[in-house]
């Protein structure tokens, strides 16, 4: 791409939960796919395709790129609290894909955070908010209620592709009730059982959303109900929760607050889509026989 063309094309950073696309890929109604030497690639296959895919959409027009994963699934958030997600009885087969995976997308000529000690939507948070002044839009591309936190206007949105969905900030506040930045607070009282955060009980979404929206968060929410300036159905029973656990729901927020300060570890520049490496990206499919995806690249680096 010529430089005076490159300079004229918006940039839009596209950033990609590469664990939850892993888990999608694996769990959707693809037919098997083994190696040669038959090991369970149906999941790693799945999602090079759907980046390829993402690659050579014209209407999502990427221009730069990161993928982020859990590995493992298991972060500093399992020390801090005995209920949080972990590996426990996932699929072993879905597992021993993740470092493949990684290979794989690095293989498309794709930038892969691989996240330890933090989890892939604390690095996708960060990428986000570091990178947001210097491009024209980022995309983050999951549907996971958490990264609705570090939303911004229509410079930071979240994307469903599987729904064909966008969400901005104004998207946020219809959907869930509060700000972007409320949304750990929200997790917080009413749980989220894909984190394995219980929430507190008795407290619907509709309640703690009347509340957040107003408050904004869980420190602001006054200990008499009486003196309340939303109307809340339930209000002393209420109240008397948050008095009671407010530091458990302290503790669940800390577990659904992102991280939006970690290095990133790359220029926006080495996020670049530059196209895919041919050679070592032929070596991968001819590796794994995966003759039908050869030629599937539509721009070559």
């Amino acid at each position: 791409m010529a430089r005076d063309e490159a300079a004229a094309t918006p940039a839009r950073l596209h950033l990609v939960d590469g664990t939850y696309e892993l888990f999608r890929a694996h769990f959707s109604k693809r037919p098997a796919r083994t190696d040669p030497g038959g090991r369970d690639i149906k999941a790693t296959v799945g999602l090079v395709s759907s980046l390829l895919a993402l690659l050579d959409d014209e209407a999502e027009a990427v221009t730069h790129l990161g993928v982020a994963f859990d590995r493992p699934i298991e972060s500093w958030r399992n020390e801090a609290f005995a209920g949080y997600k972990s590996s426990e009885g996932v699929d072993p087969a879905l597992l021993a894909q993740l470092a493949d995976a990684e290979v794989a997308v690095a293989t498309l000529g794709v930038h892969v955070w691989r996240c330890d000690r933090v989890e892939a939507d604390d690095q996708l948070a960060s990428a986000a908010v570091r990178f947001a002044p210097e491009v024209d839009q980022v995309r983050i591309l999951t549907p996971d209620k958490d990264l609705a936190q570090v939303v911004r206007g229509t410079r930071i949105i979240q994307v469903d592709r599987a729904r064909g969905t966008e969400r901005d900030e104004d998207g946020v506040r219809e959907r869930f009730g509060v700000a972007p930045a409320a949304i750990p607070d929200l997790l917080a009282l009413v749980g989220d059982d894909a984190d394995g955060i219980p929430g507190l009980p008795g407290i619907g979404a509709k309640s703690a959303a009347s509340l957040l929206g107003h408050y904004g968060h869980l420190e602001a929410i006054p200990d008499d109900p009486a003196a309340w300036e939303v109307t809340v159905r339930g209000a002393a029973r209420i109240a008397a929760t948050l008095t009671e656990r407010r530091e458990e729901a302290l503790r669940y927020r800390e577990l659904t607050r992102l991280a939006t300060d970690l290095d990133p570890g790359v220029a926006l520049d080495g996020l670049r889509v530059g196209g895919v490496p041919r050679q070592a990206y032929l070596a991968w499919c001819d590796a794994l026989g995966l003759g039908q995806l050869r030629d599937r690249p539509r721009r070559w680096a």
